[in-house]
């Protein structure tokens, strides 16, 4: 009888409780996501769940399905992640002319990063200054539907102060590029970007990059580099960046760490092991990459900067004076014996009549068909194109890209402009079209080198967190609604050496900032990308 009674005390209690609890109150949002594999952008494991979005933030993330919300996207089967971010892009100039970005966008970037070595400003136009936050306000003004973020070129700065001149920077040079650091740090640059192997940006000593790199870090910046030297002299290159990072107290990264030409394939193991070991130490060194075996740049990859200085009519003009050929003849010799003419494609003219003659021709068949040699041919081309003539060098190794990608200090970046309209004749590298959707189709799913979850993680929350942006990088409430949602099982990169301007596949949807750029796969004539401002800025 006892137990009957507290029985009946427990049920009427449970009935009681029940009675009295309210009903959960519908979370309400501007667009909700539904069902889907929800990667959140930290490495952890995936969950099936909503993610709800209000404005430009995300709201809610979890398991609850109960919204009252406009619009709903059903992600039943996919994936959804954080928006993927573009440590080195080349696209400010694109994205002027058409904002819509569609060659990163359809591979579920959100953010691009400019700067390496240039920057959009500051620069003097009519005498006039635009100034590095002017330039970037410019852009997203302008309209464009992926958010923009800058390194402050150090060549840019050298170039406003010192010139193209191959000499060390005055006192008084380096007391004003330091102001133009500090100013360009509180308009909401990331940091310093420089890139040590071309001219006017190799003229910088290091002590002058320590220098500059003083006043980025008092702002929170980082110092990011194409270090001087990829090949023979990459260890000391690398020497040179730790060297600036430990003296200027500031984290730094390598733009697309590589090991290039053959003879030095096997030095990347050094690369690797030494940046680990100052990582132990309490650097913090990362690096970017992208995902193929050739890298992209004019045919100053084969030139010495020193035939450069004065910039562009200096350098066509000193090529033009016998006394100077020979010197110059043998210094590319020199470069072409370690980087074959076979293994240089040109895909980049100025004027039409070379584009007709020598598009998607190596040096080595070029010289051929002028009946030069590869160095006389290099000489008399970019004299005659008035243009550096962009190229694709074949340089690197698969086996290291694979030994690079696995690293989870490694993010990625196209080091390429961005493309929309695909039905004009050009060429240009495959990284621009299929440098990210390769993480995770290629390398994750094809070949199993990492979890979805990691790539995804450094993709996204990973280099988030080495710019210091603020709410981004992370499916989180209270961050901003930057998301891809896509199908990785048919994540896929078409675009190939031979036939480059193919679109990535898989992406079905992307938003930026609340608002879906990407529907479906298509463009919503949407332009909701913003300034990402560093760490640094300040409306003072």
């Amino acid at each position: 009888m006892k137990n009957y009674s507290s029985f009946l005390i427990l049920t009427f209690l449970f009935f009681s409780f029940s009675c009295s609890k309210k009903p959960v109150e519908p979370i309400v949002a501007d667009l909700v996501i539904h069902n889907g594999t929800i990667y959140d952008g930290s490495g952890d494991k995936p969950f099936i769940g909503s993610v709800g979005i209000k404005d430009d933030k995300i709201i809610y993330v979890g398991q609850n399905t109960n919204f009252v919300s406009d619009t709903t996207i059903d992600a039943t089967g996919l994936s959804v992640s954080p928006g993927f971010i573009n440590m080195l892009s080349w696209g400010y100039g694109t994205l002027m002319n058409d904002g819509r970005g569609l060659s990163d966008l359809k591979q579920g970037v959100t953010l691009e990063v400019f700067g390496e070595g240039t920057s959009p400003g500051p620069y003097y136009k009519d005498g006039k200054l635009i100034s590095f936050g002017d330039a970037m306000n410019k852009l997203e003004e302008n309209g464009v539907s992926l958010n923009i973020a800058s390194f402050l070129g150090a060549a840019t700065t050298r170039i406003l102060e010192v010139g193209y001149d191959n000499r060390a920077a005055s006192a008084g040079e380096m007391k004003r590029m330091k102001k133009i650091v500090e100013k360009s740090m509180k308009e909401g640059a990331m940091g310093i970007g420089s890139s040590l192997i071309y001219a006017p940006g190799d003229y910088a000593s290091t002590d002058e990059l320590i220098e500059i790199c003083k006043t980025a870090s008092e702002h929170g910046g980082m110092y990011i580099s194409h270090m001087r030297n990829e090949d023979n002299k990459v260890m000391e290159a690398l020497e040179e960046l730790i060297t600036i990072s430990r003296d200027a107290d500031i984290p730094a990264e390598i733009y697309h760490l590589k090991s290039s030409r053959k003879a030095n394939w096997k030095k990347i193991d050094d690369v690797i092991r030494r940046v680990e070991e100052v990582r132990e130490e309490g650097l913090k060194i990362t690096a970017d990459i992208y995902t193929y075996n050739a890298s992209s740049t004019g045919l100053t990859g084969v030139i010495p900067t020193w035939v450069q200085e004065g910039g562009h009519r200096a350098w066509i003009n000193r090529m033009k004076d016998p006394s100077v050929r020979e010197r110059l003849m043998e210094d590319i010799r020199k470069e072409l014996s370690e980087q074959p003419p076979e293994g240089i494609l040109m895909v980049g003219f100025r004027t039409a009549s070379m584009s007709k003659k020598y598009l998607a021709k190596t040096v080595a068949e070029a010289a051929d068909m002028r009946g030069q040699s590869p160095e006389e041919a290099i000489i008399d081309m970019i004299i005659e194109d008035d243009n550096r003539i962009q190229c694709i060098y074949f340089s690197m190794s698969e086996e290291n890209i694979r030994k690079k990608i696995s690293l989870p200090w490694v993010s990625f970046c196209s080091d390429a402009g961005i493309y929309s309209d695909i039905s004009k004749s050009f060429r240009t590298h495959p990284r621009a079209f299929g440098s990210f959707i390769r993480v995770l189709g290629k390398y994750s799913r094809d070949e199993n080198l990492f979890p979805l979850e990691e790539g995804i993680r450094r993709l996204t929350g990973f280099p988030a967190s080495n710019l210091k942006l603020k709410e981004r990088g992370l499916l989180k409430e209270n961050y901003f609604a930057d998301i891809v949602i896509f199908n990785k099982d048919e994540v896929k990169d078409n675009a190939t050496f031979e036939e480059p301007l193919q679109f990535a596949e898989g992406v079905n949807h992307v938003l930026v900032n609340g608002v879906p750029v990407l529907l479906n796969g298509e463009h919503t004539n949407k332009y909701s990308g913003r300034f990402v401002k560093g760490p640094g800025f300040s409306l003072n």
